[in-house]
């Protein structure tokens, strides 16, 4: 990601290819896309080929005997293609945690599910103290500090969680 983000832009066209390519294409109703995907579909579309990815990956690197010889080689290819600026590759890591915290969430389970509730808090406090970093980086101390807040309310929800799920096995009391 060394050129302008928009250099980087794909179109509809090129997204849905590939999710073909990778046997991974949503299904479009005929009868409101008759020709296909329209540009009001590009992020639905990006978010389908971010999952057929994810899942190629998840696949190939838990098959590997050699787990962390696949895991270096993925890694070594997103390396390669954000570039060697921190900025962007922050930001889509920000983007990859606060995706995560939201894919993670069950509002309705946290009771029941203590555990995943941390979860979802060590996500987005990932998230935020990267974004407290570059912000600092940047010469933003409100924006740092902002960030700072958020993620100690986050750290705060990751040790009730993780009590509460204690508390659940039968490890301490209440």
């Amino acid at each position: 990601m060394s050129s302008s983000s928009s250099e980087h832009r794909v179109g509809v066209g090129q997204i849905y290819s590939a999710l073909v390519a990778l046997r991974a294409e949503p299904v479009m109703d005929p009868e409101t896309r008759p020709d296909g995907p329209q540009p009001e579909d590009r992020l639905r579309l990006l978010g389908a080929l971010l999952a057929a990815v994810e899942l190629e990956i998840t696949a190939a690197t838990r098959i590997d005997d050699e787990f962390y010889q696949g895991f270096t080689g993925v890694i070594g290819g997103w390396a390669e293609t954000v570039g060697a600026d921190e900025a962007p590759a922050y930001l889509v890591i920000i983007n990859r945690l606060q995706r995560t915290a939201v894919q993670m969430m069950q509002p309705e389970d946290e009771e029941k599910r203590p555990g995943q509730a941390a979860s979802v808090a060590a996500a987005i406090a990932g998230a935020d103290l990267l974004a407290a970093q570059l912000a600092a980086d940047h010469g933003s101390l409100d924006g740092a500090r902002h960030s700072l807040n958020r993620a100690e309310g986050s750290l705060a929800n990751i040790v009730v969680g993780m009590h509460v799920l204690r508390v659940g096995l039968g490890d301490v009391e209440d």
